[in-house]
């Protein structure tokens, strides 16, 4: 076989393996070996794996990773995310479905300093749920809310979703991080207003809460919220002066967490050891991941199928926009199976230089990318947010939660829409505070 017709041959195979069952990472790594033993030897093959998977765990850039994951459950540990979620529904509960909005303020303010779409709405749902059946909500809006919410984690810095989008493609980690924080008030807002549209739709979905709020209640309760932004202020606004890199930021945003659990007397041995054990198993297996795919990518640039492709499209005579819709179906639909950090890692060894070949800003589309994976973590049947919920709103069927979290797939796709028309929205922070 030529060295494209192994290339097709060897990512079917991919798909082929994960039908199966097999784990991503190893069905890339898989792949990836077998195919470099093919188009080149055994010899070749066998110290590119070695070798991989040495540098990613070795790597001190990838300590970023745990950093951001244990910010998260220091944050939730210590009840700052239960005084966030009080202090937005006082000033938000008099809004059509309110309590939802204020679920939504509550899970943007988490993603500030959690850095996970699954943690925040695990978060979310054991503090919102209860309250919002409440005060009679309709069980779809509130679960689809926190669904939605908690996609939040993924775009809102520190997230994720930007350090393994900056690092399969090598762009900056700091850039993509700033870049994510206007898209992530707009989708917050966009969230907001497709709440209060529903409720308007339907009042039934959510009575108003009848209870007054004052003034000075209201401004009382913004005490609980400067814990959260002065983490936000000292991890971005570290990253922004220079003071920090993007895991020293996150070495800074961890300790300042440690610190308020332990002032506020909540930090056991217990949740310690559960926060710890959180971050080392999500990291190794987004370490793997990278490491799988960073394999199959040698793979691919020896089947010249990226260079091929890029030349191929090149050629045609369509708009370039029409390519990236192409580009965002695929991820919509690759996002109804396939979990958010596993799409980044199988797609964008083939799909990132036919962006850079079409013109794109790499920062920009960085964004556009992680909202697609937002999208993928509540479109059924295998997002994941969607089965965190199920796991705390225990009276709500699947299907419920399904329907609930659908109508916020909507906003996503606009505030990507209003992304690849106007770039600026994305690139106008990095380009102001760091400079291109």
């Amino acid at each position: 076989m030529n060295p494209v017709t192994t290339g097709i041959v060897g990512t079917v195979g991919v798909f082929f393996l994960l039908f199966l069952g097999m784990p991503i990472a190893l069905a890339l790594m898989l792949i990836g070996f077998l195919g470099i033993w093919y188009l080149a030897s055994f010899h070749a093959a066998l110290p590119v794996v070695a070798r991989t998977i040495y540098e990613v765990s070795s790597n001190y850039s990838y300590i970023v990773i745990p950093l951001f994951l244990i910010m998260g459950s220091f944050a939730s540990v210590s009840g700052l995310i239960e005084d966030l979620y009080k202090a937005f529904d006082k000033w938000l509960r008099r809004l059509p479905g309110g309590l939802a909005a204020a679920t939504i303020a509550a899970c943007a303010g988490f993603s500030a300093v959690s850095g996970s779409s699954v943690a925040t709405a695990a978060a979310m749902s054991g503090i919102a749920y209860p309250e919002m059946r409440k005060y009679n909500y309709s069980p779809k809006l509130a679960t689809g809310t926190i669904a939605g919410g908690g996609t939040l984690g993924f775009l809102i810095p520190p997230s994720i979703g930007f350090v393994v989008f900056g690092m399969l493609t090598e762009q900056s980690v700091g850039k993509l991080l700033i870049a994510g924080i206007l898209p992530g008030v707009f989708l917050a807002a966009a969230f907001v207003i497709q709440v209060v549209l529903q409720v308007k739709h339907n009042p039934n979905l959510a009575p108003i809460n009848p209870a007054p709020v004052s003034w000075r209640e209201k401004l009382l309760a913004l005490k609980n919220v400067w814990e959260i932004l002065l983490v936000f202020l000292v991890v971005m606004g570290g990253i922004y002066l220079g003071w920090f890199t993007p895991s020293e930021a996150g070495a800074a945003g961890a300790a300042l967490l440690f610190f308020f659990t332990l002032l506020k007397k909540r930090l056991t041995l217990k949740n310690l050891y559960t926060a710890l054990q959180d971050a080392v198993r999500v990291s190794a297996m987004v370490l793997f991941l990278i490491a799988g795919a960073t394999v199959y990518t040698y793979f691919l640039g020896l089947s010249t199928i990226p260079m091929q492709l890029v030349g191929w499209v090149a050629g045609l005579a369509v708009s370039r926009y029409l390519i990236l819709m192409a580009i965002l179906f695929v991820y919509l639909f690759l996002g109804c199976f396939i979990d958010a950090v596993s799409m980044m890692v199988l797609t964008l060894p083939v799909v990132f230089p036919l962006i850079l070949q079409l013109g794109f800003d790499p920062i920009a589309f960085g964004v556009i990318c992680v909202l697609m994976m937002d999208a993928g973590l509540i479109t059924p049947p295998m997002g994941l947010n969607l089965f965190t919920i199920a796991g705390t709103a225990k009276d709500v069927s699947m299907e419920e939660i399904y329907m609930g979290a659908l109508p916020f797939v909507i906003p996503i796709l606009v505030v990507v829409a209003v992304v690849a028309t106007f770039p600026e929205v994305a690139l106008f922070l990095p380009r102001m505070m760091l400079g291109r």
